[in-house]
């Protein structure tokens, strides 16, 4: 099974994707679920995944995020593009990736010095799609993460949470 240790966004991220809508309606696939993912695991099963995690998140402080962007991924490595995006600013969440890549290894392409955290919005636009999003205007949006989400690809579902409690 493969599963994803993901940031819970925060309503006032989801407001905002809400608030973009009518803007993505020009994109071929528009995102209904908002998520931030900080590492993948591929063909694990659920109970080892978790208490393989917990262990070295015990110790992980919360730390801030930012959406205050957009910008887009034009030749993704998975999937049809573009594919655009609410940028998440965050060093603690850059860190996080690192040590649980460092740890547990990283998927090439979508990993390590090729990661970038962001909440995904749509893909398959054109380009003038894409120009009529990325000059959108909002308001930054900046939270505490204090818990990260273990995500169910199969299910589609949030299978777990771990509090970050360092």
């Amino acid at each position: 099974m493969s599963y994803s240790l993901n940031v819970p966004v925060p309503g006032a991220v989801e407001r905002l994707a809400t608030d973009l809508y009518p803007r993505l309606t020009r994109f071929e696939e528009v995102r209904e679920r908002h998520t931030l993912v900080v590492k993948r695991f591929e063909n694990r099963s659920y109970d080892r995944l978790r208490e393989t995690v917990r262990t070295p998140l015990a110790t992980e402080p919360a730390f801030e995020a930012r959406v205050a962007g957009i910008d887009t991924f034009e030749r993704p490595t998975r999937g049809d593009g573009p594919v655009v995006y609410l940028a998440v600013d965050s060093s603690g969440l850059l860190a996080l990736h690192e040590r649980l890549v460092d740890r547990f290894g990283a998927i090439e392409g979508l990993e390590g010095d090729e990661y970038v955290p962001h909440v995904t919005l749509a893909r398959g636009g054109s380009q003038a799609a894409v120009d009529a999003l990325r000059n959108a205007e909002f308001d930054p949006v900046t939270w505490t993460v204090s818990e990260l989400d273990i995500w169910s690809a199969e299910y589609r579902e949030v299978a777990g949470t771990i509090p970050l409690r360092g």
